[in-house]
């Protein structure tokens, strides 16, 4: 008779955000799982480029999907998803909002509205659930979003997100 082997283990799983080797899950990572968000994590060292980013994630830039929040007023922010390669189109912006004037808060202003440092801003799990308006380009596509810490992506499908956030959908954006 044979001898009888365990079980081999399963191939290795995408990574789920709490692999050994990070030891722990950012809150936007904990909010996907959270809302049953499909997804998977990306983790790659810290770059200095939305192309870099892009590159180490294995997506075109049009792919990663800019989270950034905008002040309306001292008391109000809302947060803006644009594709990669694409920058807010101010005029567009001011006008679906119904606002003469808008601005992006100041590094340490951004931090305390949503508890990320710029460069990993999401609204997935930040502090406070600002509005959000995406750019109706993102619509139908696979795209990775920050996960709220350098060098950790989001991909999941821009629909699923959009559905979760609430997001208001429009013409927003401009190519770079």
């Amino acid at each position: 008779m044979p001898a009888s082997h365990p079980p081999s283990d399963p191939p290795n799983p995408p990574d789920d955000g709490a692999t050994p080797a990070d030891g722990d899950v950012t809150p936007a990572v904990a909010a996907a799982r959270a809302a049953g968000i499909d997804h998977v994590v990306t983790r790659h060292g810290r770059v200095g480029s939305l192309a870099e980013a892009a590159a180490a994630r294995g997506i075109a830039p049009r792919d990663l999907v800019k989270s950034m929040v905008v002040r309306i007023d001292d008391e109000h922010y809302l947060f803006v998803l644009v594709p990669g390669d694409r920058q807010i189109a101010w005029p567009r912006l001011r006008e679906l909002l119904g606002v003469s004037r808008l601005s992006m808060p100041d590094a340490a202003r951004a931090r305390e509205v949503t508890g990320y440092e710029r460069g990993t801003i999401t609204p997935l799990g930040s502090s406070t659930a600002w509005p959000v308006v995406a750019d109706s380009r993102i619509v139908g596509r696979q795209i990775s979003v920050g996960a709220g810490a350098h060098g950790v992506g989001l991909t999941l499908a821009a629909d699923d997100l959009v559905a979760h956030l609430g997001a208001r959908l429009a013409d927003i954006s401009d190519p770079e």
